[in-house]
């Protein structure tokens, strides 16, 4: 009887201290929440540069320092400390004063966050079945959490989401997956890697599948303007700028397979200082036609005109956008990769009829779907087995 009693108070001291702990953190709990936010700020900064350069085909290491947009000057440390530097000065330039986009303070917050709530995750909520030492789990979050991040504001300024971010992502995620087996509820490193290779390979064959069936549905876009609208081509490097118009695009956007067609009905067209009048040029990816002239256009600097009609290939999505889906596949297994195609449809219907319930139906046009994707794959890092349990019981009648 004695053991009894004893035995029963030790386990209500045991549920006192659980409980005491859980209001209480110890003082390491809050140590390893504050170096997860400054680290998350610190990489937000390095995320701020890639945001900046990929798009522009710029090195990420080189210059190793950043630089003023404006002016160009490289930025010391002391002006580059990250959140406090932009507020101490007011978000200009110490060199040039030009004002800096606040853009830098807010990626930096956000990633602050983010590494937070990722290192909360893993540390203090955990999920069932997890042991304490899944902390670790933390580590590919955060490198997966960082993509999302870059994906998310190059594909809003640029309706781009670089290989550097999609392909190098993914394999990131395998690599992860081989090292930490956990990732994907294994034991067994190889069967770890292994569903990392299938999640990533289901969601780009998914996500294909949409981009070649809209590719039929949707077939050809033609603008028709009631007088004729000023055309720009200009090459940097691979890539060129198209502008039709306000419109300004990636030439590379409209060429995912590389034997679509772009028409142009031009009044006028001049091919590096050729000019040619009322004639129909035909673009592909790498050539220039006009009848039966060609030029190679890794051979020309620029193109100009004006014109009265334009078609263009169009497609479903970017397939940038299958190329991400692998990537959160390879981190985050199969599962996710159905939740996170559903939640980001679910998502972006209902920012559409917002916009239309507002008036505003031009601004969910200009949303690309990467951010959706990206922010379904955090949702179901957070809640998504739990939203999932949810569903189930309340459509099954077996209550919340």
């Amino acid at each position: 009887m004695a053991g009894c009693l004893a035995l029963t108070d030790g386990l209500t001291r045991a549920r006192t201290l659980l409980c005491l702990r859980a209001v209480f953190p110890p003082t390491y709990d809050y140590i390893f929440a504050a170096f997860a936010f400054v680290l998350g700020a610190s990489i937000g900064s390095f995320l701020n540069v890639c945001i900046y350069r990929l798009p522009l085909n710029l090195s990420v290491n080189e210059p190793k320092r950043s630089f003023c947009p404006n002016c160009k000057y490289q930025i010391p440390f002391h002006h580059n400390i990250p959140l406090v530097s932009w507020l101490v000065l007011r978000g200009k330039c110490a060199n040039c004063g030009k004002p800096i986009s606040f853009r830098y303070f807010g990626v930096e917050f956000l990633t602050g966050l983010l590494f937070l709530a990722i290192w909360l995750k893993v540390w203090a909520w955990g999920r069932p079945g997890w042991p304490h030492q899944e902390w670790l789990l933390a580590l590919p979050y955060w490198i997966m959490g960082g993509l999302f991040i870059v994906a998310t504001f190059i594909d809003f300024e640029h309706f781009i989401i670089p290989d550097e971010i999609t392909i190098g992502g993914a394999v990131a995620g395998v690599l992860l997956s081989f090292a930490i087996p956990s990732l994907n509820d294994q034991h067994s490193n190889i069967m770890s890697g292994l569903w990392s290779i299938f999640g990533a390979g289901l969601g780009y064959g998914v996500l294909w599948l949409v981009v070649e069936l809209g590719k039929k549905a949707f077939g050809k876009k033609r603008l028709t303007f009631d007088k004729a609208t000023s055309l720009s081509w200009v090459r940097r490097d691979e890539e060129a700028d198209f502008t039709v118009g306000e419109e300004k695009m990636l030439w590379s956007e409209f060429f995912y397979r590389g034997n679509e067609q772009l028409l142009l009905q031009c009044n006028w067209i001049e091919i590096d200082g050729q000019r040619f009048e009322n004639v129909v040029a035909r673009c592909e990816c790498d050539w220039l036609h006009i009848d039966q002239r060609k030029w190679e256009l890794v051979k020309v600097d620029e193109i100009k005109g004006d014109v009265t009609e334009v078609t263009l290939p169009r497609e479903a999505m970017g397939f940038g956008d299958v190329k991400f889906i692998a990537c959160i596949g390879a981190f985050l297994g199969w599962k996710a990769v159905l939740f996170t195609i559903m939640s980001a449809s679910t998502i972006g219907a209902l920012v559409g009829i917002a916009t239309i319930a507002i008036g505003r139906r031009e601004w969910s046009t200009k949303i690309p779907f990467g951010p959706y994707l990206a922010l379904g794959a955090l949702i179901w890092l957070f809640c998504g087995p739990e939203l999932i349990l949810w569903y189930w019981r309340y459509s099954t009648g077996q209550g919340v």
